[in-house]
């Protein structure tokens, strides 16, 4: 029985992470063509059909094997770790390109903080209700969904290339695009060290963590404040 019940909270953490990547990507392409860059729409990316932002390894590949393999396997040395089809811009207007790429950039952990929030509330209301009609994986299905849109949204602020955070820093630090992109296409194997080394207790893992704890229990109040209404 406890191999089912972790065989389906794995599912669960799956099938939401998925879906909140998806949502992240969106929130870049939603953000782009509402800033008059067309190239987004032009790339079927503002939809919110998760297909047109799935990586095949970066969405499923990569993830499915961090979340599966454990229940095989054991406890895995590895942090989860998972992205989504890079959403392209073109920032075509000169007057406002960095303005653009700021609130392009911003939008998706920002899309994140408003999945959480929603999340929060859907889990609030079903946690006041308190109906046995309502299955347990539903429960947990919003309490994951609220968990990791926390952490999506915590972890792409961090300033590391890749991340969205570096972006921003980019501009913070007056840092020229050339260079930015040099670092950027090179930095994902020091962004992997930062979340692994050591594997007892990651670099990143000992600031990351307890930050994204910090926001889920500002969401989940949220919950406890709306499941008190009933």
């Amino acid at each position: 029985m406890e191999s089912l019940e972790l065989l389906r909270w794995a599912v669960i953490q799956f099938i939401v992470l998925v879906l909140c990547i998806s949502l992240h990507e969106f929130g870049h392409a939603w953000t782009a063509d509402k800033r008059g860059d067309t190239l987004p729409r032009a790339q079927g990316r503002v939809t919110l059909n998760p297909v047109a932002h799935i990586d095949p390894i970066g969405t499923l590949a990569i993830p499915g094997m961090m979340i599966f393999l454990p229940l095989l396997f054991g406890g895995l040395p590895f942090g989860l770790i998972g992205w989504g089809k890079p959403v392209q811009v073109s920032l075509n207007n000169s007057k406002t390109r960095r303005l653009d790429d700021i609130l392009i950039t911003l939008s998706g952990p920002g899309m994140n903080f408003l999945l959480a929030l929603v999340g929060a509330v859907i889990f609030g209301v079903l946690w006041g209700m308190n109906s046995e009609m309502i299955p347990e994986t539903v429960y947990d299905f919003f309490l994951m969904f609220v968990m990791v849109n926390c952490s999506l949204a915590v972890f792409n602020l961090i300033p590391l290339p890749p991340l969205d955070g570096s972006r921003v820093l980019r501009y913070a630090v007056g840092m020229a695009e050339e260079t930015f992109n040099k670092i950027a296409r090179n930095a994902w194997w020091i962004l992997l060290l930062a979340i692994n080394i050591p594997p007892e207790n990651p670099l990143l893992g000992m600031i990351f963590r307890p930050v994204v704890e910090f926001v889920a229990r500002g969401f989940l109040s949220v919950s406890q404040l709306i499941s008190g209404l009933f």
